[in-house]
């Protein structure tokens, strides 16, 4: 298999568009897409509304979307030329207890797609694309975690703009490539060309659970 994660230090910040402009850019590879999303405290993984069950009731929930039409992340990876997608939910801190699920998904496929920072936990990917949103102030503690193991970066926005995150991220990320995105266009040619010349050196194999 060949992995591909695309994670980001905040929400709506394209992190989802550059997931899905990849797939559509390699449509022929057939994608199984995965997005993984982790609630906090009080919310229930099956549906993602309030829930007063127990820590350890629920911990997570993996469906499969079917429909390239319906108005969901998963349904625009499906859109974009996947030809499996999955949404996975788990409490916050508790994806471990979805792996015996997850695994078996990335691991039977051939090219492999998943929108997360925290799957790094667990696994080695072929390539990381972390997504960098100059109007946003906000970074994840989880994005800064795996900050030093991207191999390249989206910069979304105008990075003319500093928030207080800039100078440290840029530090961090050195020599990385980077590639400027203005939406409504995520993903430049020029991250098509990297990611491209990086799946024809990776081949088949190459990402390992940690």
């Amino acid at each position: 298999m060949t992995t591909l994660v695309v994670g980001g230090h905040s929400r709506n910040i394209g992190k989802t568009s550059v997931a899905a402009g990849l797939i559509g850019a390699f449509p022929e590879l057939g994608w199984t897409a995965l997005e993984i999303t982790q609630y906090g405290h009080g919310i229930c993984s099956i549906n993602g509304r309030e829930c007063g069950c127990a820590v350890e009731e629920h911990a997570h929930a993996v469906t499969e979307e079917r429909d390239a039409a319906a108005r969901s992340d998963t349904a625009r990876f499906l859109a974009a030329g996947a030809r499996r997608s999955f949404w996975v939910r788990t409490k916050q801190g508790q994806l471990e207890s979805a792996l015996p699920e997850v695994l078996p998904l990335v691991g039977s496929a051939g090219y492999v797609m998943i929108e997360s920072n925290s799957i790094l936990r667990f696994l080695d990917p072929d390539l990381y694309i972390v997504v960098l949103g100059y109007g946003v102030s906000d970074f994840k503690p989880s994005a800064l975690e795996f900050l030093g193991r991207a191999d390249a970066a989206v910069a979304v926005g105008d990075p003319r703009r500093r928030p207080a995150w800039a100078e440290r991220v840029e530090r961090v990320l050195g020599n990385v490539p980077s590639f400027r995105a203005a939406p409504p266009e995520y993903v430049p040619q020029g991250l098509v060309d990297f990611v491209a010349s990086r799946l024809r050196l990776c081949g088949r194999g190459s990402a390992r659970t940690r």
